[in-house]
């Protein structure tokens, strides 16, 4: 099966055109949108851009989306907010939100929190679908510093998931393979950018080329 991947829409209504139109072209089954889908209002904007999808839709909210986002997301998607689902064969867990940030956004959580919301959903092999990294992955900001969450790393290292999406780091844009584990930021689609997960035989993450329209 094969998802193409967007995290961090912050309302650009450019962005549905051109993700239908690499969808066809990499023939992608679903779509997987990983959280920032508003730039913090208004909330509903949400339920209309995952409706301008043309193919199914897995959803979770961001720090800068409000809490209500999940309301819109559940009317046009299927939101993995704190939820689990078997899609394409693997167990796909989800949480939105990040941990605490400088920026004071709507939807932080704790990392107690996080661990509450999200530990007893994992098992063992599964898709994590989440806004916020695993600390110490994809989470670099200013070069050097991380930002990810400690709690999602403690669930990575006790689980060993297959796969590990997130966005909300627009600079850490990338895919690292560690341990048996696919880590990938797929980069801010307000930009122009996404990626590709296959799952199947082989488990593969791509990043496309940056669409700039």
């Amino acid at each position: 099966m094969r998802f193409l991947v967007l995290s961090d829409v912050h309302s650009s209504g450019r962005t549905s055109a051109w993700a239908n139109r690499l969808a066809k072209e990499h023939g992608a089954d679903a779509f997987i949108v990983l959280g920032d889908i508003v730039n913090f209002s208004p909330p509903d904007w949400a339920e209309e851009f995952l409706r301008s999808l043309e193919l199914p839709a897995y959803a979770v909210p961001g720090n800068c989306d409000p809490p209500s986002v999940v309301t819109y997301i559940d009317r046009a998607a299927t939101s993995l907010h704190m939820r689990k689902a078997e899609v394409g064969g693997m167990t796909f867990i989800g949480l939105g939100g990040s941990n605490p940030t400088i920026f004071d956004t709507p939807f932080e959580l704790e990392e107690e929190e996080i661990k509450e919301k999200l530990g007893p959903l994992m098992e063992e092999g599964a898709v994590m679908v989440l806004h916020c990294p695993p600390y110490g992955f994809l989470d670099k900001v200013m070069g050097d510093k991380s930002v990810g969450s400690t709690a999602i790393l403690d669930l990575v290292k006790r689980y060993r998931p297959k796969v590990v999406l997130s966005g909300h780091v627009h600079e850490d844009r990338g895919v690292i393979e560690k341990d048996g584990t696919l880590f990938m930021n797929p980069g801010a689609a307000k930009d122009g950018y996404s990626a590709l997960l296959d799952i199947g035989e082989v488990i593969k993450g791509t990043l496309l080329e940056r669409v700039v329209e």
